[in-house]
């Protein structure tokens, strides 16, 4: 019970800095406005016809996993502002275990991740991306695991660094060729062998793919859109997540040890 009241009082104060800092909603609809519209419509009307699917649904299906994905990974940079203010440390004397912390700020960032996730669906529904209530209900426990990835994938980044200058900089320099090789603008099938290894290490394909999996079940173009099984793509994200989840926490909890 104490534990779980760490984590909720983690979460809401995530969720807090989160809403008294509305420009990062403004940030994704912007963002939205410029990739789903303007890119998957300028897609669609020069290249929609030869590849047999309609590019702004494939291009708003990537944007929403990514952002997902993305906004808890960047939410786990509180860790290091926490760390840099000695805030950790004072939550460290309580009585409560180190993976409340843990759990406590990627369930808040989860949270900011699906408030720009309503932002994205409704521009998506302004371009003409067909939705329905079914499928985004379908997608709904999708967008929780890509939020659950990203802020495993975020804690195990920042638990190596020390600073929040330095880690920003690497999460930018990993998470540009993720950002293409996940396939969230345009196919990613066929792929050159070095690019398609690290298309295969990026979490983020499997989120992607996974959460496609789940908006095309049923369509014609199912099998165009697709790389992988839902199976597969389940089975992966969860190994990754339970992985980064597990490694990070206990570098984290280590590093704050000897601090």
């Amino acid at each position: 019970m104490r534990n779980m009241n760490a984590i909720l009082t983690l979460a809401y104060r995530e969720v807090i800095k989160f809403v008294r800092s509305p420009q990062q909603l403004f940030g994704t609809l912007i963002f939205s406005a410029l990739f789903i519209p303007i890119l998957g419509g300028s897609l669609q009307q020069n290249l929609g016809k030869a590849v047999g699917f309609n590019f702004l649904t494939f291009v708003f299906t990537g944007i929403l996993m990514q952002s997902m994905f993305s906004t808890t990974m960047q939410g786990i940079n509180s860790l290091l502002e926490d760390r840099e203010s000695d805030f950790t440390q004072e939550i460290f004397v309580a009585p409560i275990a180190r993976s409340a912390i843990i759990f406590g700020k990627i369930a808040g960032a989860s949270v900011a991740g699906l408030l720009q996730g309503t932002v994205i669906v409704v521009v998506g529904a302004i371009a003409g991306v067909p939705l329905s209530a079914t499928r985004l209900i379908a997608l709904l426990p999708v967008m929780l695991l890509t939020c659950l990835l990203g802020g495993g994938f975020g804690v195990i980044v920042m638990s190596i660094f020390s600073n929040q200058r330095s880690a920003s900089q690497i999460v930018q320099v990993l998470f540009a060729p993720m950002f293409f090789l996940a396939g969230i603008f345009t196919p990613i099938r066929n792929l050159a062998l070095p690019l398609d290894i690290i298309s295969h290490l990026t979490p983020l394909r499997y989120a992607v793919d996974l959460g496609r999996n789940i908006f095309y079940a049923g369509s014609p173009e199912y099998n165009v859109v697709t790389l992988q099984t839902p199976l597969v793509n389940l089975v992966v994200i969860t190994a990754m997540m339970v992985v980064f989840l597990t490694a990070g926490t206990m570098l984290f909890v280590r590093n704050e040890r000897n601090k």
